[in-house]
């Protein structure tokens, strides 16, 4: 009891901190407003400026020490409050020093008479010259500056987006990420264009702040010297004493943390969106210990040189030469760390094959032996999913060398046996000498169904269809798509993300290329042993449903043969209880694979329709017309249930037409959906599947009740 008595009271503290947080940041900006028309005592004006410079300085230290741009989102709405703070401190302190200027230098409050007397050493002119120097150093080199970088950082962000979606889209359907990783991704993209949407605009409220503290001066200065002269009869030297040594005095005050804002504005918009302390990245690109020693000699010689200051250039040239020698040794001392850990990989390694093959080689060292005689184990069983390598690519999948490549064609299976319901094999991997050294290839069944050229220690910069400039690389193409790419530097990757490519490893090229290989060829991977461990999976949870399917109506052959149908033409079998319902169904009827594929595709037309068309309310289709379905049907009567009757003419025509409407559809966003009868769809969806990719042939029996459909294409002869 006392300690769920002790966790209510701190969530109680908890929440009411929160709450007066909350009311002390808008009693915070009403009292700033206030400050605009109320007048402030001298004491409380000098609390005030003291704590702007406090406050400026903390903001800046802040920006300096935190690691991202983003880790600050905060930066752009804390820049408008200091400002809107600032500029109430210029209207305030303002009113004091028109009201009691006249009386002497402390009448406006110590901080504005401490600056104008000991900053600029009471000397009017000379505080004119440092107070134009300072504006100019603000106005015209640090905010010019920072609010160019603001600007292009702002649109290179935004033109990037497309780009970062896609590849964020792409490791998600290759398996890389889950879910949860995908939204907190985009989640960061999302925050990473308001920031810098935010910073471009926040810019201009620095600028717009440099340009008021020169106006505000030349106003104060203007109307003290009428206020003095005129209300109090001040000489004209006494009044532009007083009041511009005031003058000098408040906008120094106030131009002080204004440059410091800059400063930290300049810095955040510079900075690369990498988690890394600004020392620590200045330390590790600065810290070239050659051109630390080239510029400490150039220092000595300089320093020996007479009639220069010996002592302060030879100092500076040991301390230089100094900082180089310490870098070595710290470089050194962690590369000889580095080293051995290698070397003891290395070592532990040593025992199983860096290609990646299921056996090591044999010991060279020992003697040789007489060759045993042959037998059945020596016939090596051919691989289902077999991915060869170049030696140049081994890298990629030695664990040993940071290779990913395993880890992600762990997470291609993963991905792909839940999409489509069943286990997708495993995937053999060896190097192959007789391949060019950075070639890899992908055979199915000992077939080789795609291959391609990589660079394992570049990066592919995809052209996702619309780039805002050029990259210097190696031209190519995505192995697994067909779009233009290039293969560029890492050090490349940000500019190419801000030109709007999509940007990923070799690893991932293979990934995806074998991701979308064995999505086009699931068909090929499922057998007698995968069909009947998913009978077996389905009768733990229905025993009667699958009791007496196989063998008594049906043989294992024709169930393979349905399952192989339906995946030939992308139709995934996850819904397993559906499909035995219905081949239990129509299996005294008929033991034709066709004819049970067609009975199976209407029971799954709900799933089919929604994997093809998503949330759509209404399915957009491409038909024919009636007389051209008319002579498809005597031409399957009279060639054959192949289609082989078709006139070859004919048959070019209307691949012809069904390839540009499907091109139509892809570019308003719509899925091409060709809709006829039952008996011209299997033949169709066979002329099609090569021919015209990306169509899918539905039969009307195949539309669920509820399910609105639009023509927008019909195919004539």
């Amino acid at each position: 009891m006392q300690l769920a008595e002790a966790f209510q009271k701190i969530n109680f503290n908890k929440d009411k901190l929160q709450q007066v947080t909350g009311l002390g940041v808008a009693t915070g900006v009403l009292a700033v407003l206030a400050m605009v028309v109320l007048p402030i005592p001298a004491l409380l004006l000098d609390i005030l400026f003291s704590f702007n410079i406090a406050l400026s300085m903390v903001i800046l230290l802040v920006v300096v020490y935190t690691l991202k741009p983003l880790e600050f989102g905060a930066f752009p709405t804390v820049i408008l409050l200091a400002t809107v703070f600032r500029l109430a401190l210029n209207i305030a302190s303002t009113r004091i020093v028109l009201l009691e200027g006249h009386q002497g230098g402390d009448a406006a409050g110590q901080v504005i008479a401490s600056f104008g007397e000991v900053v600029i050493g009471g000397n009017y002119a000379v505080g004119l010259v440092v107070f134009a120097i300072l504006m100019i150093i603000n106005f015209k080199v640090v905010t010019a500056g920072a609010g160019r970088i603001s600007e292009v950082s702002a649109r290179f962000t935004l033109d990037s987006m497309p780009g970062k979606q896609m590849a964020i889209d792409a490791d998600l359907n290759a398996g890389f990420i889950n879910q949860e990783e995908a939204v907190e991704r985009r989640k960061e993209i999302t925050e990473e264009a308001d920031f810098y949407g935010s910073m471009d605009g926040a810019s201009k409220f620095v600028k717009g702040d440099a340009i008021a503290g020169l106006l505000i001066m030349l106003i104060n200065i203007a109307g003290g010297l009428v206020i003095g002269m005129v209300q109090h009869d001040l000489a004209f030297s006494d009044a532009i004493e007083i009041y511009t040594l005031l003058t000098i005095g408040d906008g120094l005050v106030a131009q002080i943390p204004s440059l410091l804002l800059s400063v930290g504005t300049a810095i955040v918009v510079t900075r690369q969106n990498t988690s890394v302390e600004l020392g620590d990245q200045l330390t590790a690109q600065l810290g070239n210990t050659k051109a630390l020693y080239i510029a400490s000699a150039i220092l000595f010689v300089m320093g020996i040189i007479p009639g220069m200051p010996h002592l302060a250039f030879i100092t500076l040239a040991l301390c230089v030469a100094g900082a180089g020698y310490f870098l070595a040794q710290k470089r050194a001392g962690a590369g000889s760390k580095s080293g051995s850990l290698i070397r003891g990989g290395k070592a532990q390694g040593k025992g199983s094959s860096a290609s990646g093959q299921a056996k090591s080689l044999p010991d060279s060292g020992k003697a040789p032996t007489e060759p045993q005689e042959i037998s059945w184990d020596d016939v090596q069983p051919m691989d289902v999913i077999g991915l060869e390598v170049g030696y140049r690519l081994i890298p990629l999948v030695d664990k040993s060398q940071g290779g990913e490549l395993l880890s992600r064609i762990k997470g291609v299976r993963k991905k792909l046996s839940q999409e489509m319901g069943f286990l997708v094999p495993a995937v053999h991997i060896r190097d192959n000498l007789d391949l060019a050294p950075n070639i890899y290839r992908i055979s199915l069944m000992g077939v080789v169904i795609g291959e391609a050229e990589i660079y394992h220690d570049r990066e592919m910069a995809i052209n996702p269809g619309q780039v805002f400039g050029k990259l210097q690389g190696v031209k190519t193409t995505d192995p697994a798509f067909g779009l233009e790419a290039v293969w560029i530097n890492p050090e490349q990757r940000e500019q190419a993300q801000t030109l709007g490519y999509t940007v990923v490893d070799a690893s991932t090229v293979v990934a995806t290329h074998l991701s979308q290989l064995l999505t086009n060829n699931a068909w090929q991977l499922i057998g007698h042993e995968e069909a009947q461990n998913l009978l077996d999976m389905l009768a733990k949870s229905y025993p009667k449903l699958v009791e007496g399917l196989v063998p008594d109506m049906l043989s294992l052959s024709c169930v393979v043969k349905v399952m192989q149908n339906l995946l030939y033409e992308g139709v995934v079998i996850r819904d397993m209880r559906t499909m035995v319902q219905t081949l239990v169904e129509y299996a005294p009827k008929s033991q034709d694979p066709d004819v049970l594929t067609a009975a199976v595709r209407i029971a799954l037309r709900k799933l089919i329709v929604q994997d093809i068309s998503g949330g759509m309310e209404e399915l957009p289709v491409i038909t024919l017309a009636p007389e051209l379905e008319q002579i498809l049907h005597q031409s399957m009567q009279s060639g054959g249930a192949e289609g082989g009757g078709i006139e070859p003419g004919l048959a070019e025509r209307i691949q012809t037409a069904l390839k540009e409407s499907s091109q139509q559809q892809e570019m308003n966003g719509e899925p091409s959906v060709l809709l006829t009868s039952g008996i011209l769809r299997t033949v169709l969806a066979r002329f099609t599947k090569h021919t015209v990719p990306g169509l899918h042939v539905l039969s009307y029996q195949e539309i669920p009740d509820d399910k609105q459909i639009r023509i927008v294409h019909s195919i004539g002869q």
